[in-house]
């Protein structure tokens, strides 16, 4: 018997199911990259995905239930609706409450991006990028 051989067809199903599970759940940003707000997305991916949701950028960072929330968790943009005022405030004081958000994570031009960018897109009556 020869065990390498067999361990390394018992290995074969677990990396099946690594590569199928890759392929799913990619999402990516709706914007064209020629749109002017694609800067705005393309950053909110870098530096915000994590800890939000927002369809638009193609990112699932918030909890979609109460119960599997964590305290990184921030808010989904696909269901609340913000302002390019709030969200700056959030960016600059780490958003509202003592949450987890560093202050400042993004600054000057790249924060104005993503601040239009959400106010843009956020809420359930926001328009569809591209659309």
């Amino acid at each position: 018997m020869r065990l390498p051989t067999l361990g390394k067809l018992a290995a074969l199903p677990v990396c099946a199911a690594a590569l199928a599970l890759a392929g799913c759940g990619t999402a990516s940003i709706e914007l064209p990259k020629s749109d002017p707000d694609y800067e705005g997305a393309a950053l909110f991916v870098e530096h915000c995905s994590g800890c939000h949701s927002f369809s638009a950028a193609g990112t699932e960072g918030s909890a979609s239930k109460v119960k599997t929330r964590e305290n990184k968790d921030g808010p989904n943009f696909n269901q609340r609706k913000e302002s390019a005022d709030d969200v700056l405030y959030a960016i600059e004081n780490g958003g509202f409450s003592s949450g987890p958000m560093p202050q400042n994570i993004v600054t000057g031009d790249d924060a104005q991006k993503i601040a239009d960018f959400i106010a843009k897109y956020s809420g359930p009556g926001a328009p569809k990028p591209g659309g």
